[in-house]
């Protein structure tokens, strides 16, 4: 059997004294008097709920003859372990910073830093920046992966947080951490722009039939062309309003149809709906869910989802969230590329539409939900995942 070890309460009070009066850390100290840094934690909390003096069982605290004796132990084991630290270390303290700053690198894993840094009368931060330093000098990757956050937040205009930034990397072949990736965002000098609010149009004051909510807010689907969600949002320009219909397959979040007019009108949702049709081929049965505007509730539209066997789907009055899908790309969409715009002509706001959306969104945006894959790799992935199956 054991026997528990015991320690006196001078003892129990010395290494209190090296974390509250001479600032080292519990593990600096426990290092040192070979303590649990937990047990010294217990101790100091005992100590500082000590209020008659009870403190250790009641052994009682000490005179103030006694405290000044033992605080100067303390200092006399400081100088003995700082003596046995450094010893063949002569000259060490009339060298530059540097110099200490290398030494105190090379002993680390055998003495404490925070105590070297006392007994060399360097600053710990002085050190770390050195260290720092080094580690930067001495990694191959470091600039290659500055050069490479340069470039990816170039690419994506400075749309990627720290997140998607170390994704990013990480498919790049740079494990880095999500810590790591701010860092290497700071020195690179990237930004991030910043997210605005903005409006959702509403035309749901019709007479038009409907259709149920036969989604209902299932938006985890597991085949392509199973589910679509479409809607509209407008955006400013010069020339006046210019209106953005898209139809986005909830399989793997990609924007599969698209059309924008100077008119809201059912002409726009119809050939958006198209595009989708025409680029995917889907079978019947396709489930399209929509809000309630009038468009969607027009004759022409659905007209279209009958020749092709399509169900309507369409979410509750004044829901946003049963069509949150569609909702959070037109806040991308505006966040990442609108807001930061002024378009003087409607066609010059189409075009960088077109480019947001086949070129970035498609294409190379890393999206959350699948992964931080965007839409196009993510269905090429599952292809192949399903061949090999």
């Amino acid at each position: 059997m054991t026997t528990r070890k015991k320690y006196s309460k001078e003892f129990k009070l010395d290494a209190i004294s090296l974390v509250l009066d001479q600032q080292y850390t519990r593990a600096e100290a426990g290092r040192s008097l070979e303590v649990n840094p937990n047990l010294i934690t217990r101790w100091i909390k005992e100590y500082e709920q000590d209020n008659d003096g009870q403190a250790f069982r009641g052994n009682g605290k000490l005179t103030p003859e006694q405290d000044e004796i033992r605080k100067l132990k303390a200092k006399v084991r400081q100088l003995e372990m700082g003596k046995k630290h450094f010893k063949g270390s002569d000259g060490l303290f009339r060298q530059g910073n540097q110099v200490k700053y290398r030494f105190i690198a090379q002993k680390k894993k055998t003495y404490p830093v925070g105590t070297m840094c006392r007994l060399l009368g360097v600053k710990r931060s002085g050190y770390y920046r050195y260290a720092k330093q080094i580690i930067e000098q001495t990694d191959p990757t470091h600039d290659d992966m500055i050069d490479w956050v340069k470039r990816i937040a170039k690419a994506a205009e400075n749309v990627y947080g720290s997140r998607r930034m170390k994704h990013a990397l990480n498919c790049l072949g740079y494990p880095v951490s999500r810590q790591k990736t701010r860092k290497l965002m700071r020195e690179a000098g990237v930004w991030v722009k910043y997210r605005k609010k903005y409006k959702v149009i509403r035309d749901s004051n019709h007479n038009k039939p409907l259709f149920e909510n036969i989604l209902n807010r299932e938006f985890d689907v597991s085949q392509p062309d199973e589910a679509y969600a479409a809607d509209i949002t407008y955006v400013w320009t010069r020339e006046g309003w210019l209106y953005l219909a898209v139809v986005i397959d909830l399989y793997s979040r990609k924007v599969v149809g698209w059309s924008m007019s100077s008119r809201m009108k059912a002409k726009l949702v119809v050939d958006a709906l198209r595009m989708a049709i025409w680029q995917r081929k889907p079978k019947s049965g396709l489930i399209v869910h929509t809000d309630r505007g009038s468009q969607y509730a027009s004759h022409e539209y659905r007209k279209l989802l009958n020749a092709h066997g399509l169900i309507g789907s369409m979410s509750k009055k004044g829901d946003c969230w049963d069509n949150a899908v569609v909702e959070s790309f037109f806040g991308s969409l505006k966040n990442e590329r609108v807001h930061w715009r002024n378009y003087q002509t409607r066609y010059e706001a189409q075009q960088d539409i077109l480019n947001y959306i086949s070129m970035f969104y498609n294409s190379y945006r890393l999206h959350s939900y699948l992964g931080y894959q965007s839409p196009n790799q993510y269905e090429q992935e599952m292809v192949k995942l399903k061949k090999a199956a």
